[in-house]
């Protein structure tokens, strides 16, 4: 076998801590990563919002820490989601959310990664504020 493969890499703990300063309209906190996984946190400010995209070799869980989200597909809204509610999204499936109420939303989000596909995100509408690059989750650890 490959040693890469059967190489076992030690456990990783990790802690929360929401952002004190925030600038801009959304902030992604990095908690953890592997190869095939990776967990964030996205605050996103009151009425935050993104463009309608998709990822090619990435299939996203998202729960809601706090506030609530209002999910949107292709055809129209998804569903609105409140505490310790949520969504899984396939990879090439398309979407785009917002944050809805006066609370800043706070998304719990897991990520698996196909190791057969690069990974890629594929806009089809422009973006309607910047990230940081943490936003790219390409599964590399290194």
């Amino acid at each position: 076998m490959d040693g890469a493969r059967t190489r076992t890499r030690p456990p990783q703990t990790f802690r929360y801590e929401k952002p004190e300063a925030q600038t801009g309209d959304k902030a992604i906190v990095s908690l953890c990563q592997t190869d095939i996984v990776r967990g964030a946190v996205q605050v996103v400010r009151e009425g935050g919002d993104n463009n309608l995209h998709s990822h090619r070799g990435m299939d996203g869980f998202w729960m809601v820490l706090k506030g609530r989200v209002r999910w949107h597909g292709p055809d129209g809204v998804i569903g609105e989601f409140g505490v310790h509610e949520g969504i899984v999204m396939p990879r090439n499936a398309q979407y785009w959310f917002e944050s809805v109420g006066e609370d800043t939303l706070e998304l719990l989000q897991v990520v698996a990664f196909d190791r057969s596909v690069k990974n890629e995100r594929i806009d089809v509408e422009p973006r309607k504020f910047d990230v940081d690059a943490t936003e790219r989750f390409d599964g590399r650890t290194s």
